[in-house]
């Protein structure tokens, strides 16, 4: 159910004086030493931002997914280090479990889930299994009232810091690609899970990615999701949501961009006047403010109709292809209207300018994402319904 406005309102206003007060001066520390203090995550659950999309029976806040986006896009205003932190148990980590969880799944996890008190994380890829999601080579083969789990997941977000993963494994060795595939929820705990050391990235320092190891791994058959060879299923209605999440994130980050870009370009001096009053500058700075309002307009359309449960998977895959390769155009040019100092550290598009790169690679590159689009549009055009 939605929120009256005043509600939103108070909520977006609440989320947004967080950002500028507690999320944006602590910018530089957290990229510089890799991790967001404890007390900020604890502000972020007190609140509620662990359990935006959990039903409110589960102790969530309920939000639908325009209301979802909304605080997103505010998120998005910083480092995007802060949202990842909370955005597993937003988005893939938990709502495998809200969409596809049995009620006793629902009743033990969920609520944990959003309260923060559980970590989620959403473990699908592999070292030969990334884009091609159905190849992946993960086991579990069933014994009595177990599944017995063995394989790797690579690059998987917040697995440092997960104490429960959705996890995509193959049930049914003797048949190939995306309908062999299971889901199921395994917990940290479990003897045979072992959690590699964060990597090394480009960039979104304080967000880590591990290696996730399997080596006999039981896991109880009531911790299956659906059932047996349903993981493609859940795996992809998590990402249709997931994708608008991104693409909210991804237009936070160009509108914090624009804004830097402007303020600079204001203040900066060059040939007796300040560089924003230069054409070809203007030119970088309407260009950004366009593209990114494009973006909220794509992101706010396609999250009505998913809340109106309108089919999106064509306006889902569109919507993340041009909010996450936009923002890295409006990153570019931020460093460019920043000239040498956009690549220096103590600026920051110089840190948004790395950390914008990997919004086109998860939860979809922009080469699926191409071949969604395609493929919907052919599907459409054989159905008389283009």
């Amino acid at each position: 159910m939605a929120l009256d406005p005043d509600t939103r309102q108070q909520l977006i206003e609440t989320v947004r004086r967080f950002v500028t007060e507690v999320c944006q001066p602590l910018e530089a520390q957290v990229a510089a030493e890799d991790r967001i203090p404890d007390e900020v995550v604890e502000q972020m659950k007190a609140l509620g931002l662990f359990g935006l999309s959990i039903p409110e029976e589960f102790g969530g806040l309920g939000l639908t997914l325009e209301e979802e986006a909304l605080v997103i896009l505010e998120m998005g205003r910083t480092s995007p280090a802060f949202r990842s932190t909370f955005g597993t148990n937003v988005g893939i980590g938990s709502q495998g479990l809200v969409m596809f969880g049995n009620a006793d799944q629902k009743r033990d996890w969920l609520p944990k889930i959003a309260s923060g008190e559980v970590v989620t994380s959403f473990a699908l890829t592999e070292p030969e299994a990334g884009s091609d999601a159905g190849s992946a080579r993960t086991k579990a083969v069933r014994d009595g009232n177990h599944y017995v789990l063995n394989g790797a997941k690579r690059f998987i977000t917040n697995a440092d810091k997960a104490h429960l993963f959705t996890v995509m494994a193959r049930t049914d060795a003797a048949t190939p690609g995306p309908k062999g595939l299971s889901a199921f929820v395994v917990e940290r705990s479990t003897p045979g899970v072992t959690i590699g050391k964060p990597e090394k990235k480009m960039g979104q320092q304080g967000a880590n990615v591990c290696d996730v190891i399997f080596e006999d791994a039981r896991v109880p058959i009531t911790n299956r999701l659906g059932e047996e060879g349903e993981g493609f299923k859940v795996a992809m209605s998590v990402l249709d949501r997931g994708r608008f999440h991104i693409s909210a994130l991804s237009v936070g980050i160009s509108e914090r961009l624009v804004s830097e870009m402007t303020r600079y370009a204001s203040e900066r001096k060059q040939f007796g006047k300040p560089i924003a009053e230069h054409q070809l500058v203007m030119a970088m700075m309407a260009d950004s403010y366009a593209e990114a309002a494009a973006g909220r307009a794509m992101v706010l359309d396609g999250v009505r109709k998913y809340d109106a449960k309108e089919k999106v998977t064509l306006l889902a895959a569109a919507t993340k292809m041009w909010c996450t390769e936009m923002v890295g155009r409006v990153a570019d040019r931020a460093v460019q209207v920043f000239g040498g100092s956009g690549y220096i550290a103590d600026y920051a598009v110089e840190r948004f300018y790395r950390d914008v790169r990997i919004l086109r690679l998860y939860e979809g590159t922009t080469q699926i994402q191409q071949m969604v689009v395609g493929r919907e549009l052919q599907r459409m055009a054989k159905a008389g319904e283009i």
